[in-house]
């Protein structure tokens, strides 16, 4: 198995990518530390976890919260005995959709700034001196095609996730000499509850139907379907495990090809 006997935190672990992220870790022999806000969710991921024969730690935090994430991380450190190899930062909001800029709300974009790139940066700011200290570790950011183009009515989020790529790209710059990887998958959409919530708001405000909003996504992918969970997941495996043992700062594409 590519992470036997690993220590991994996964943030944002309670649902859709989180889920399939934390669970091909395990399936790959990682033992995990999963935090989220929703610890009702986080139990029963933990509970998958523990039934694929691995070690499990569920810890409440909120992402956005310099002490919940510094107590979060020290928790972490006690239950792996000292020894943190893999972050992934899978923990973010979507924001406002279908909003022109003029019509954004200022607090809603501070929110979404907010989430998306300090809920990025506490958990690497906290996990890192451990990664240097060991000489070693993987740390994987979930960033969004987004972040590689312009994404008409969605300027928070699109805002946030190229301030991921750039925070992914400067840390790698920082703990290289340390033989520490920071990297990122940017994946497009991707099928889960988040996108089914995405395509009914866009119904909504333009009229359609919810099928021709989904269509609308499958027409513009170049391989004609919608990305599932585990094609990022698979993805994260890749950056987290020593098959990427000299790549850092960049970017991994999944989206089917919405981004040639």
């Amino acid at each position: 198995m590519k992470l036997e006997n690993k220590n991994a935190i996964v943030t944002g672990a309670a649902k859709g990518m989180g889920t399939a992220i934390t669970l091909t870790l395990a399936r790959a022999g990682a033992d995990l530390v999963l935090t989220a806000r929703d610890t009702a969710a986080l139990d029963e991921v933990a509970g998958q976890v523990r039934a694929l024969g691995r070690r499990a730690e569920v810890v409440a935090a909120d992402v956005t919260d310099d002490a919940q994430v510094k107590a979060m991380v020290e928790k972490a450190t006690a239950f792996f005995d000292g020894r943190i190899d893999i972050l992934v930062n899978v923990a973010g909001v979507t924001g406002p959709i279908e909003t022109p800029i003029w019509k954004l709300e200022a607090d809603d974009f501070s929110y979404v700034i907010e989430a998306n790139i300090k809920g990025t940066f506490l958990p690497m700011k906290y996990v890192l001196p451990t990664m240097v200290d060991q000489r070693s570790g993987k740390v994987v950011n979930i960033g969004g095609t987004s972040g590689l183009r312009g994404y008409k009515y969605r300027a928070a989020y699109s805002s946030s996730k190229w301030g991921v790529r750039g925070l992914t790209r400067t840390a790698a710059l920082d703990v290289g000499e340390y033989n520490v990887n920071v990297n990122v998958v940017c994946p497009g959409i991707v099928h889960t509850p988040r996108m089914d919530k995405l395509c009914e708001e866009k119904a909504r405000v333009r009229g359609w139907t919810f099928e021709q909003v989904y269509q609308e996504y499958v027409d513009e992918m170049a391989l004609k379907r919608v990305t599932e969970p585990e094609d990022v997941a698979n993805a994260v495996l890749f950056l987290a495990s020593d098959d990427s043992r000299n790549m850092t700062g960049q970017e991994i594409t999944v989206d089917g090809g919405w981004d040639v």
